[in-house]
């Protein structure tokens, strides 16, 4: 009876250490799973943007100015804003007077402002590593004060402190450009935040005319999409240039889609290596939309992407 019961013990202590064995196992395991989550949010915080195939991802095309990708356009969009430094709200405003051309055949180039010529972090919570990364590369940034539409505790107007980064080439590009076609600044930020921005970088005034989130236009299918018959109803002469291809959902051959920007990303060239030259190209051009459809292929792009084609955008 002894060595049964012996026995019965030895069965039992065998059994207990297997299970703590298991429940050991297990919890290592849990522990290893936080480990490696806690390490996937410190490399997102360090990182503080996406990566640099993630922003290329959205966009859906296969061109070098757009590369290839089936995510959602929208999705993507905004997850590789930055910085949101303004509220969505609308802000009320009378329709903006018409740009005066300086001359009937110059061509008209409108810039979109974030992503495409400069990225924007809010100050405080901007990471240092990008920081690092921005000076070891030269890109050159400075800091800006904005209001915002929200009020302080005591009523007073707040004020944002951003970091600007420019994107390398931008006063180049911006003075040659300007040389052969007139330059519209149209983005889809508040004019509290992109006004003063706009004045640091366009010192010597090369934009005509300045439009902002009020003067975009929303759709069945997008918000904030910029229309370009606010500034004329000749579209022969007209482009856009945007990181954001929904931008051109109105008219999609006028729309030249280009790599979106962010301070991480070192030897930039697009604007002066890549848009430069194609604006310089299609200056010399009765009509764009010929050349610039044969390039992007834009309304197909649309299609693709559940957007019927509209019978003005056939040439």
């Amino acid at each position: 009876m002894a060595a049964a019961a012996d026995a019965a013990a030895a069965s039992e202590a065998t059994v207990g250490a297997t299970r703590g064995k298991g429940t050991a196992v297990q919890a290592w395991k849990v522990v290893v799973g936080w480990m490696c989550f806690l390490l996937q949010v410190v490399l997102q915080i360090l990182r503080g943007t996406p990566s640099w195939a993630q922003l290329l991802s959205y966009v859906g095309l296969r061109h070098p100015l757009l590369p290839s990708s089936s995510t959602s356009a929208a999705t993507s969009a905004a997850a590789s804003i930055p910085f949101v430094p303004l509220s969505t709200e609308e802000v009320p405003t009378d329709t903006p007077p018409p740009c005066q051309k300086e001359s009937p055949d110059k061509l008209i180039v409108v810039l979109d402002l974030d992503e495409t010529l400069v990225c924007a972090y809010e100050t405080s919570s901007l990471p240092t590593l990008i920081r690092s990364q921005a000076i070891e590369y030269g890109i050159k940034c400075f800091e800006l004060e904005c209001t915002s539409l929200d009020k302080e505790v005591d009523g007073k107007q707040k004020v944002n402190h951003v970091t600007v980064f420019e994107r390398p080439g931008l006063h180049e590009f911006l003075q040659q450009t300007s040389e052969f076609a007139d330059l519209v600044l149209f983005t889809a930020g508040l004019e509290g935040y992109a006004k003063p921005l706009v004045d640091k970088i366009d010192v010597h005034k090369k934009f005509i005319c300045r439009l902002y989130r009020p003067s975009t236009v929303a759709t069945e299918y997008r918000e904030h999409v910029k229309d370009l018959s606010c500034l004329t109803k000749d579209f022969s002469r007209i482009v856009l240039v945007d990181n954001n291809p929904f931008s051109f959902l109105l008219q999609p051959m006028n729309g030249i889609p280009c790599v979106p920007f962010s301070a991480t990303q070192g030897g930039d060239n697009q604007l002066l290596g890549v848009i430069l030259p194609l604006l310089k190209q299609i200056s010399l051009q009765e009509d764009v939309r010929p050349l610039l459809y044969e390039t992007f292929r834009m309304p197909e792009w649309f299609q693709k992407h559940g957007i019927p084609l509209q019978p003005n955008q056939i040439l």
